[in-house]
């Protein structure tokens, strides 16, 4: 068996709470003590710490504040940035930024490089839909054409509040059906942060991915609510949850997230990263990937658990998606990609419950490639080992009965000591379910392969 290596603590199924998808959290679930500003109070920060599994790794505990900031609403559509700005700098090295009004309506981008600083919000943080606006001032990153209203750096930060972080989406969701090639922001990106907590914060309507964790470390996310959707009859794309991202020792964990791509996405050289107790709904699964898909770069995805979770209406459930051994530029894809070199290594999927799920478990190395003999031709570069499907149970879709996954690798020589155990998935014609596997050992598969 597959040695599977980084969590400390004994395997243990948690039930998790249940709560309506999309409702979000309630301030009233932390204990008011603090400041009152305007008839309201500022409360203590949560305590969050991995459960019931951890990484292994070190969290420190983040120095308690010794000044506020309060941050009034101008209401009446003004931009409210400029004050959040000024009160990261006024209380940046120990203090807290207090936002406590109903609206906060944001035109600026946020930059907020911060030293032991909380941030307690509220009320409801809404970007405005100037889609020329930000196409020009969003903070823009190399990988995959990326860019974020907001982003958070330094050290020692906690989010909380029970408030909302609002991306205002429906006109990006518009414009995008019409073309392809409109920038649209990420609701928020850690980038550069060290030691973070991030918990009880609604997150809603991201034009793009909602959270991208990039060149970060020791971070938890904890009690955070996703949602969003479309007023029209455009749906919503690439709105991933949470993607990581150059980034080591993070934990996601007792969420909720209704989306309409992955759930969870490690991305390139994500490591040592646990994700347990989430409710993922109509989302793309938790995948590892996309990777391989920059010649130039080095992939590396190690070392990640995920644990007792419950999947929904969703393409996949556990998901890796390498490119193939060549550029591809498909016509629906804003950029191109393949060739890349890397390694995919010690993943656990483990007690994963599925309601109406297309596929189970999902692995390609073609992605980006339609063709698969030319897949096989010019095979991935990209390894892929040790990876152990484990405790998957429920129900498939009726799209590919009484197919319930698919392991595709582009090589024999590309994927070693791939698991599957405890694998019972029904497909809704009651058939026996089976799954498509190619260049796999299939003696290490207990699941019947075609």
């Amino acid at each position: 068996m597959v040695a599977i290596n980084l969590l400390s603590v004994a395997l243990a199924t948690l039930a998790v709470a249940p709560r309506a998808f999309g409702s979000p959290l309630e301030p009233a679930v932390l204990e008011a003590r603090g400041r009152t500003h305007n008839g309201k109070e500022t409360t203590d920060r949560p305590v969050i710490f991995p459960y019931p599994l951890n990484t292994g790794k070190k969290f420190d505990e983040t120095p308690k504040t010794t000044k506020t900031c309060f941050v009034d609403a101008l209401g009446n559509g003004l931009d409210d940035g400029p004050n959040i700005l000024e009160a990261a700098k006024k209380c940046n090295n120990g203090g807290k930024i207090a936002l406590l009004d109903d609206l906060y309506t944001v035109r600026t981008p946020l930059d907020l490089k911060l030293n032991k600083v909380d941030i307690e919000l509220q009320g409801t943080l809404k970007f405005v839909d100037d889609i020329q606006f930000w196409e020009k001032n969003s903070f823009k990153y190399e990988f995959q054409n990326s860019s974020s209203f907001m982003q958070i750096g330094g050290k020692d930060v906690n989010i909380y509040g029970g408030g909302t972080i609002d991306g205002n989406s429906q006109k990006w969701i518009d414009a995008h059906a019409v073309n392809s090639w409109v920038w649209r922001p990420i609701l928020i990106t850690f980038y550069n942060l060290d030691n973070a907590y991030i918990s009880h914060i609604n997150f809603r309507y991201s034009p793009n991915w909602y959270i991208l964790v990039h060149t970060s470390k020791n971070m938890i996310f904890d009690n955070v609510s996703m949602a969003g959707g479309s007023s029209s009859a455009n749906a919503p794309a690439n709105t991933d949850g949470w993607d990581t991202y150059r980034s080591d020792n993070i934990v996601i964990q007792h969420s909720e997230i209704d989306n309409h791509d992955d759930c969870v996405s490690f991305k390139p050289n994500s490591t040592n990263i646990l994700v347990q107790s989430l409710d993922c709904n109509g989302s793309h699964g938790i995948s590892v990937g996309s990777l391989g898909q920059y010649p130039k770069y080095f992939d590396i995805v190690e070392n990640i658990y995920i644990f007792n979770i419950t999947m929904t209406n969703a393409t996949s459930a556990g998901r890796i998606k390498v490119w193939s051994g060549e550029y591809a530029k498909p016509p629906s894809w804003v950029e191109g990609g393949g060739g890349g070199h890397g390694r995919v290594n010690n993943v656990t999927w483990d007690a994963i419950r599925l309601k109406n799920i297309d596929y189970a478990i999902e692995i390609t190395q073609c992605y980006g490639q339609s063709n698969l003999t030319r897949c096989a031709e010019v095979p991935a570069t990209l390894k892929i080992s040790d990876v152990l499907f484990r405790g998957m149970y429920g129900t498939a879709s009726k799209k590919y009965d009484p197919k319930v996954g698919s392991l595709v690798c582009g090589g024999v020589e590309n994927c070693n000591n791939i698991y599957a155990r405890d694998i019972n998935i029904l497909p809704p014609s009651a058939k026996s379910p089976v799954f498509a596997c190619t260049n796999m050992n299939q003696a290490l598969l207990d699941i019947p392969c075609v």
